[in-house]
């Protein structure tokens, strides 16, 4: 998908549905077009492998009759709720089971219960738990521009896709190198997450493969050149930055899991590098405003006149 075509879209969101009746996928499917979620499908007897993986997912859409409530050892939902305690578990009730409480052990497990008749009451849950940051549109079209811009001046002959922004709950960490640097500005604070397959870096920079401590500087460069242009066009250098308050960064390796202390949806950019017809090369840039975050006062800097004049970029003719 190109950019350009990418960026008119709304942000989106992935939903794992884990669902066996077949009667509700449209009526489901129906509600995720409307609300901007791509729902997902998993097998059952594969549903905790996908959720260890590095699927990038915004919550759960889960059957009652697969969840597992009341049974005598940890159902589905326990265990989902175990394994990735971060994402909103949504519950279809079963209507045989319409007019049955769930017990208050089993109800703590779910941000939201709905009934597939009344599907649409579940929006506001959606929007609470999964787009509960709004991101103005020339803040996402410019770190697409700026970070394709970047990728194609550093990998000239290769073709560079960036599929349709979208955002998750998940903690997971893809790949084996990930960058962090953090921004700073009076309208946000928090970090750019650059994560990249040490495959994909030998790929790209095959001179350095030689030794992955290159390749860790060669995603670096990449990290400090978008932050630069980042810099450029949304922080106001003039402006005072008064919150100075820190949160810890919690890092498991084991799990492939990274918490940045906040509950928030992170801002997600996926993008495919190609040469010719060769096979994609994939790097995940993720945005997470975890410190401050007031999308009201954003702002692009508007470069002047003078400004292009002294800078040499503009002459009088």
């Amino acid at each position: 998908m190109e950019a350009t075509a990418s960026l008119d879209n709304a942000i989106t969101s992935k939903v794992l549905v884990l669902d066996r009746d077949a009667d509700c996928y449209d009526t489901i499917k129906s509600f995720c077009e409307r609300h901007n979620l791509v729902g997902l499908k998993a097998h059952e007897e594969h549903v905790m492998a996908v959720l260890r993986s590095n699927v990038d997912l915004g919550g759960i859409m889960l059957s009652e009759s697969l969840a597992g409530l009341g049974e005598g050892g940890p159902g589905l939902a326990r265990r989902i709720r175990e394994v990735r305690p971060e994402l909103p578990i949504f519950l279809r009730r079963r209507r045989e089971a319409a007019d049955v409480e769930l017990s208050e052990r089993d109800s703590e497990l779910f941000s939201a219960v709905y009934r597939i008749e009344h599907i649409d009451a579940l929006a506001p849950a959606v929007a609470s738990s999964i787009f509960s940051q709004q991101y103005p549109n020339a803040l996402v079209r410019g770190i697409a521009e700026i970070s394709r811009m970047v990728l194609e001046s550093q990998f000239p002959g290769m073709q560079v896709e960036i599929e349709q922004p979208y955002l998750v709950r998940d903690r997971i960490i893809f790949g084996e190198v990930f960058t962090l640097i953090p921004l700073e500005s009076s309208w946000c604070r928090g970090y750019m997450m650059l994560q990249a397959e040490q495959k994909t870096l030998q790929a790209l920079a095959p001179e350095e493969s030689g030794d992955f401590r290159n390749l860790n500087n060669a995603l670096g460069e990449l990290t400090n050149l978008i932050w630069g242009w980042f810099k450029n066009r949304f922080i106001n250098q003039s402006q005072p930055i008064h919150q100075l308050s820190q949160v810890p960064i919690i890092i498991n390796h084991q799990h492939r899991y990274i918490s940045f202390g906040s509950e928030d949806a992170q801002l997600c950019f996926k993008y495919l590098l190609r040469r010719d017809d060769g096979a994609p090369l994939v790097l995940l840039q993720r945005f997470i405003f975890n410190l401050s975050w007031s999308p009201e006062d954003f702002t692009e800097n508007q470069t002047s006149v003078e400004e292009l004049f002294e800078s040499g970029e503009l002459e009088l003719f």
